[in-house]
């Protein structure tokens, strides 16, 4: 029987070929590759921790993706840096596989804004003639937060790209720029993106 070891490699080799390949976020990845390899879907399969997942996909997209993969990233950073400074009243901060340098063309834009009040958020994309759904997710404190997204042409991918607007509170700026196990930062604002742009 395989190890534990031997089955999380597995399920993080798999989910990492959806996110590259069908653009899955990491946790809808990790459940359809749970459902691909014939494991049970009830907790007992070690699943990858996310940084686990991260590493393979990089590792993927060196393998099969080195050719289009960073064209396909400044692309989307491109975007992201319009749309941050469109909405720069508002604190954007960049998150997600854009930000982490993990995204290709089939990637969302997720932008987390700090101004404590959706509304004036979806005032600014009404004034930019955007048409945008408005959903929720778990915020940092457990609380549902409410999630603005709406579809931004991008030219340099000659296709339509979502925008995930995440409104948060001002206060919870204080710990956005906090570093992951490898010395990552989870996320950056607009001067940041621009270095990135700049060493590509």
């Amino acid at each position: 029987m395989p190890s534990d070891n031997t089955i999380t490699a597995e399920i993080a080799a798999t989910a990492a070929r959806l996110v590259v390949e069908e653009g899955l976020e990491y946790g809808p990845a990790k459940q359809r590759a749970l459902k691909t390899l014939g494991l049970p879907r009830n907790g007992r399969a070690p699943l990858p921790s996310n940084d686990e997942l991260e590493e393979e996909v990089r590792d993927y997209l060196a393998l099969f993706c080195a050719d289009t993969q960073p064209a396909e990233l400044a692309a989307l950073r491109e975007l992201a840096a319009v749309w941050m400074e469109r909405l720069a009243e508002f604190r954007p901060h960049l998150c997600g596989a854009v930000w982490r340098g993990t995204a290709t063309r089939l990637s969302n834009i997720h932008l987390q804004l700090y101004c404590d009040d959706s509304k004036s958020a979806e005032i600014a994309l009404i004034n930019q003639g955007m048409d945008y759904e408005v959903g929720a997710l778990s915020g940092p404190k457990g609380r549902d937060i409410d999630v603005l997204s709406f579809a931004a042409s991008c030219p340099a991918l000659n296709e339509l790209v979502t925008l995930h607007l995440s409104i948060l509170d001002f206060d919870d700026l204080r710990g956005a720029l906090k570093t992951d196990a490898n010395g990552r930062s989870e996320r950056g604002d607009l001067t940041a993106l621009r270095k990135l742009l700049e060493t590509a």
